[in-house]
C-alpha cells in the first residue's frame, strides 16, 4: 500500500547568505525506508524530536515551505513525490486520512461540529448537506460519543480533550481511506475510551482493508495495534521488524533503554529509568518505593483543603431555554467535592473525559468559565480561603499556585520567543533579579526538563508537542510555586522524556515542599506520583484513599473497570471487555 525509499527532509535555514552561495540546510530525516502492506499496521516509535510526525507530514506533503524532500514515496502505484499539489488535494482526506496529535490546532474554532463532519463528505463523496448530517451523527456514534445531534451543535471550545480527538477520528473515517496517519491519537484519551478507539480502529482496518501508520510513544498501545515496529532516533531508523520481536527480543541497546524506561503499573518504584541513566549505567535496580515510604504519614499542615467543592454552568438550549449542567460535584442534593493535601504530598485525581478533572482543577484556581456562577463550597491555601482574597492578595497567591495545563499548543503564546514567554511570569511578579540573572535561571530550568539554552532564541511552533509541554513545565517552575496543578502534564511526552519529567518533580517535591495535584488518566504514572487518589466519574468522587490501597482493594467496580483497561506490552488483545460493570 505505502512504500517510502530513502526519504531525506532539510529544512532550508532563512539566514542571509552570500548570492552566489546556496541557502545553508537543516536535515531533519536521514533516508527513511519503510513500507505497509495492505491491512497491515506500522508503527512508529521513538523520543521526541526523533522524526516520527516529520515521516508522517512528508507522506501527505504537510511541510513547511522552506522544507526539501528527496527519495520516493509511492502510495498505492502511484509517486506522491511526482504528483501537483491540486492531485495531492484529492487523496488528502479520500484516501489519505490523517488524525493528529493536537485536536484543537485541526478542528476549526469557529465552526460548529457538524459543519467540520460534513465537509469531507460533501467535497469528497458529493453529498448533499442534509445526507452529510445523518452519516456524521452515525460517525460520532461510532466514536463512542452520546447525543450525537447534540455535539453536532455544539464547538470545539465546548468539548473535553478527548471527545475531541474522537471527533477528529470521526472525521478523518468520513470517507473510508485506504491509509490512516495516526500520530498520537489516543494521548489525550482515558484508558477506557482509548481501549473502545483502537479496537474501533483495528476493526475498521479489517472490515475495509486498510493500513495505518500508527505513531505513539505509548509502547503498551504499540503492542497491541501493530503488526510491525519502526524505531526511529535522530531522524533515522535505529531498528524495524515484527511487532513481537521488537517490543518483546529487541536486537539494539536504544530499544532496550526505551522499554526500561516505561512506568510499571504493577510495581512501585521510587525512581524511573531514562535514557541517560541507562547509558550512564547509574541506574540503581534496588531502589524500590514501599508502600510506607509512598503513604507515610507525618504532621505537615495542610496547603489545600476542599469543602464540599461544586460547580455548575447554565446550558442553552433551543426549546427549554437555559438548564443547568452540573460539572463538578453531582446534583445539588449530593455532598460534593472533599479533600485534604498536605505540604510535600501529591494527590492524584483519575477519571475518564468528561469525568470532571480538569473542571476540579480549574475552580481549585479560580479559572471558571467568565458565565459560570460562582462554585459552591470552600477552597482553603494555607488556611485562607481563596475567595476571600482581594486582587493584591490574589496576584501574590497565584505566584504560590501554577499550573499546567493539558495542551501544550495552546499554553505557548506563539507570537512570542521561549525567551519572552519564560521571562513574562518573572517581570509580572518581579522574580529574579537583573537580566542577567534571569538568563541564568530560565537555562536552569530548560536544562532541568532536558532542553538545551539554545531554545530561547526560538518560537513554539518550531518544537514538537513533548518539548512544548517541557517548556509549559519549565515556566511554572521558574516561579518555584508552593502548589502546582498538573492536568494531564505529561501525558504528550514520550517514554523518556515523561521519566525525567517525573523524577525531576519527585526531586523538586523533596527539594523544596511542593505540593501537586496530578490529574492524569494514565493511572500507572499516578501510582507512581500520588500518595492519595479520588477517583471521579459523572463529577462525582466514587472513589479515594491512599493510592496503595486504591491499587490493591478497588471498591468501586468503576475504578476496577478502569485498572482493568490499562494497555501493557503482553496484555489481552483488544476487544476484550474489562472486568467490573459499566458505567
Amino acid at each position: 500500500m505505502l512504500s517510502v525509499e530513502g526519504l531525506k527532509v532539510f529544512f532550508q535555514s532563512k539566514t542571509k547568505t552570500h548570492d552566489s552561495l546556496p541557502s545553508p540546510t537543516v536535515g531533519g530525516l536521514g533516508g527513511i525506508n519503510l513500507s505497509i502492506p495492505e491491512n497491515t499496521t506500522l508503527a512508529l516509535v521513538g523520543e521526541s524530536g526523533s522524526g516520527k510526525s516529520l515521516t508522517a507530514l512528508s507522506i501527505v506533503n504537510l511541510l513547511p515551505e522552506n522544507a526539501l524532500r528527496q527519495g520516493r514515496i509511492v502510495f498505492d502505484g502511484q509517486d506522491l513525490m511526482k504528483i501537483s499539489e491540486r492531485s495531492m488535494q484529492h487523496i488528502r482526506g479520500l484516501r489519505i486520512a490523517c488524525v493528529f496529535q493536537d485536536p484543537m490546532s485541526s478542528l476549526n474554532p469557529v465552526l460548529r461540529i457538524g459543519v467540520q463532519l460534513c465537509e469531507p463528505l460533501m467535497q469528497h463523496q458529493g453529498l448533499s448537506l442534509r445526507q452529510a448530517m445523518r452519516l456524521a451523527e452515525n460517525l460520532l456514534e461510532d466514536v463512542q460519543l452520546g447525543e450525537p445531534k447534540l455535539y453536532l451543535q455544539r464547538y470545539p471550545h465546548q468539548l473535553s480533550g478527548g471527545q475531541q480527538q474522537r471527533v477528529m477520528i470521526a472525521m478523518a473515517m468520513a470517507c473510508r481511506p485506504k491509509l490512516l496517519i495516526a500520530d498520537e491519537p489516543t494521548t489525550a484519551l482515558d484508558v477506557t475510551v482509548q481501549q473502545q478507539i483502537l479496537s474501533l480502529l483495528r476493526r475498521l482496518k479489517t472490515e475495509h482493508r486498510m493500513s495505518m501508520l500508527f505513531i505513539s510513544h505509548d509502547l503498551g498501545v504499540v503492542d497491541q495495534v501493530a503488526d510491525h515496529v519502526v524505531v526511529m532516533r535522530h531522524g533515522q531508523v535505529c531498528e524495524s521488524g515484527p511487532a513481537m520481536q521488537v517490543l518483546h527480543a529487541p536486537a539494539q541497546a536504544y530499544t532496550s533503554a526505551l522499554l526500561a524506561c516505561r512506568v510499571s503499573l504493577l510495581e512501585a518504584t521510587a525512581r524511573l529509568q531514562t535514557i541517560d541513566t541507562l547509558a550512564q549505567a547509574t541506574w540503581d535496580p534496588t531502589a524500590k518505593a514501599s508502600p510506607t515510604d509512598q503513604n507515610k504519614e507525618n504532621k505537615e499542615p495542610f496547603i489545600l483543603e476542599a469543602h464540599s467543592l461544586k460547580q455548575h454552568y447554565w446550558v442553552r438550549r433551543a426549546l427549554l431555554g437555559r438548564s443547568r449542567f452540573l460539572a463538578l460535584g453531582g446534583d445539588l442534593h449530593d455532598q460534593g467535592v472533599s479533600f485534604q493535601l498536605q505540604h510535600g504530598h501529591t494527590l492524584g485525581v483519575v477519571g475518564e473525559s468528561g469525568s470532571g478533572k480538569s473542571t476540579l482543577g480549574l475552580t481549585l484556581l479560580r479559572l471558571q468559565h467568565r458565565g459560570a456562577p460562582t462554585h459552591l463550597g470552600q477552597v482553603i491555601f494555607n488556611g485562607r480561603d481563596i475567595a476571600t482574597l482581594r486582587a493584591r492578595e490574589l496576584k501574590a497567591w497565584r505566584r504560590k499556585v501554577q499550573v499546567v495545563f493539558q495542551n501544550p499548543y495552546a499554553s505557548l503564546n506563539p507570537r512570542l520567543t521561549i525567551r519572552q514567554a519564560l521571562q513574562e511570569p518573572m517581570l509580572i511578579h518581579r522574580f529574579g533579579g537583573d537580566h542577567n540573572e534571569r538568563e541564568a535561571c530560565m537555562t536552569h530550568w530548560l536544562e532541568k526538563v532536558g532542553l538545551e539554552s539554545s531554545a530561547l532564541s526560538k518560537y513554539p511552533h518550531e518544537f514538537s508537542g513533548g518539548q512544548r509541554q517541557r517548556i509549559a513545565i519549565a515556566r511554572c517552575l521558574i516561579l518555584q510555586p508552593e502548589l502546582l496543578i498538573l492536568d494531564e502534564a505529561v501525558s504528550a511526552l514520550d517514554i523518556s522524556v515523561q521519566a525525567q519529567v517525573l523524577n525531576l518533580l519527585k526531586d523538586l517535591q523533596d527539594e523544596l515542599g511542593m505540593a501537586y495535584v496530578f490529574i492524569s488518566h494514565d493511572l500507572s504514572v499516578v501510582r507512581f506520583m500520588a500518595n492519595d487518589v479520588i477517583v471521579m466519574h459523572a463529577g462525582r468522587v466514587v472513589e479515594q484513599g491512599p493510592t496503595s490501597q486504591i491499587w490493591q482493594q478497588p471498591s468501586h467496580p468503576y475504578t476496577q473497570q478502569l485498572l482493568a483497561a490499562i494497555p501493557s506490552l503482553g496484555a489481552a488483545p483488544l476487544g476484550l471487555k474489562p472486568s467490573g460493570n459499566s458505567h
